[in-house]
C-alpha cells in the first residue's frame, strides 16, 4: 500500500518597491527578489510634509502593484532613496534639500503597507547599491560610486555594505576640501570643495572662468548647471571648454586617489547626469588618478555606471530586500 506524500504549501513570492525621491519627481518601481522590474510609476514631487504629499507616494505604490497585478500584502519591503545623509540607524539627522517629513512619511507608508519593512537610504548610496546588485558593479563587494550632477555625490560600499557613518555623511565626497584657498563659496558654505570643480555646475563655472581669463565671450549656455553645452564644445575642439573639462578631471582624479588610499575599492563608478558625457573627460580622469594615486592602486578600474535613471529605484528596492532579510 502506497503512502500518499504530503506537499507543503508554497510560500507566496515576495516583492519589493524602490522609491526614488527627487527634486522634480518621485519614481517608484516594483521588483521581484531576482531583480526583475515588474512595474513603474512616476509622479511630480509634491511637498511631502502632510497627508496630501504622503498620499501621492502611497497612491504610486498602489499604481505599481495594480500594474503588476500583485496583492499589496505580498510587498515585503519598501526602500526610499532620499537626498540627505542617512546614518546606519535609518533615522535622518540632517534635513533634506526638499520639503519632506521623513518620520511622518515612514508612518504613512507603514500604515498603507503594514506587512512591509520600510527603509531609507541616501540617494547616492542607493544608486551604488543598485549598481552592485544589477549594474556595472554586480558581484563586486568593494566599490565607490561618484554621482555627477548639479553637485557631486558618492556611495561607498565595503564588503557589500554601505558605509553610512554616524550622521550619514559617509560617502559625501563632493564636500572633500581640495583647494582651501578658493575664494568662491560652496553651496554648503565651505570653500574649495570637489563639487565646485567637478559637478555639472562646476564645469560651467570652470568654463566661464577660462573665458573671463582669456577675455573671450562664452558660448550660449542653457543654464548654470547644464554642462552638456560645455562638453559639446569640447567635442568641437573649443580650447577653453577643454581646459574647463581638464580642471574637472584633475580635481576628480585627485579625489579618487585620496579615496583609494582610504577605501581601496575594486572599482570606481561614475554615474549621474554628467556621466552621459564621460566620453569627453573619463580618460583624463584616469590619467590624473594614475598621476596622484599610490602605485599599488593605479590600475583600479574607473567605469561608467550602467543603470542610468533607474539606479535609484533599483538600489532602494535592493535596500528593502536586504532589510527584509533576503
Amino acid at each position: 500500500m502506497f503512502k500518499r506524500e504530503r506537499w507543503a504549501p508554497m510560500e507566496p513570492k515576495q516583492y519589493y518597491i524602490g522609491i526614488d525621491v527627487g527634486g522634480t519627481s518621485v519614481k517608484e518601481g516594483l521588483f521581484d527578489e531576482d531583480g526583475n522590474l515588474l512595474a513603474k510609476a512616476s509622479v511630480p514631487t509634491p511637498p511631502i510634509v502632510d497627508a496630501a504629499g504622503f498620499a501621492a507616494v502611497t497612491e504610486a505604490i498602489d499604481q505599481v502593484v495594480a500594474k503588476a497585478q500583485i496583492p499589496r500584502a505580498f510587498v515585503a519591503g519598501i526602500g526610499l532613496a532620499v537626498p540627505c545623509p542617512i546614518p546606519a540607524s535609518g533615522d535622518a539627522k540632517v534635513k533634506a534639500n526638499i520639503a519632506i517629513n521623513l518620520p511622518e512619511l515612514r508612518i504613512a507608508i507603514q500604515e498603507h503597507c503594514p506587512d512591509a519593512v520600510v527603509k531609507y537610504e541616501n540617494d547616492a548610496n542607493a544608486a551604488a547599491m543598485g549598481e552592485a546588485w544589477l549594474g556595472s558593479a554586480k558581484d563586486v563587494q568593494n566599490v565607490v560610486m561618484v554621482t555627477i550632477g548639479t553637485g557631486v555625490g558618492g556611495g561607498v560600499i565595503v564588503n557589500g555594505d554601505v558605509v553610512s557613518g554616524v550622521v550619514g555623511a559617509g560617502g559625501e565626497i563632493g564636500h572633500m576640501c581640495l583647494n582651501p584657498a578658493e575664494e568662491r563659496t560652496c553651496g554648503c558654505g565651505g570653500h574649495g570643495h570637489l563639487e565646485q570643480y567637478s559637478s555639472a555646475t562646476g564645469v560651467v563655472s570652470n568654463y566661464l572662468a577660462e573665458c573671463k581669463k582669456a577675455g573671450v565671450e562664452p558660448i550660449e549656455l542653457t543654464g548654470p548647471s547644464d554642462s552638456k553645452d560645455v562638453f559639446q564644445a569640447c567635442r568641437e575642439g573649443d580650447k577653453l571648454a577643454l581646459a574647463a573639462a581638464d580642471t574637472m578631471a584633475d580635481y576628480l582624479g585627485r579625489a579618487l586617489a585620496l579615496i583609494a588610499n582610504v577605501v581601496d575599492p575594486e572599482m570606481f563608478l561614475i554615474g549621474g547626469g554628467a556621466s552621459a558625457s564621460a566620453d569627453v573627460y573619463l580618460d583624463k580622469v584616469r590619467e590624473y588618478f594614475q598621476r596622484y594615486a599610490l602605485s599599488a592602486s593605479r590600475e583600479t578600474p574607473i567605469k561608467v555606471a550602467s543603470l542610468g535613471n533607474d539606479a535609484g529605484i533599483i538600489g532602494s528596492a535592493y535596500v528593502a530586500l536586504r532589510a527584509a532579510g533576503k
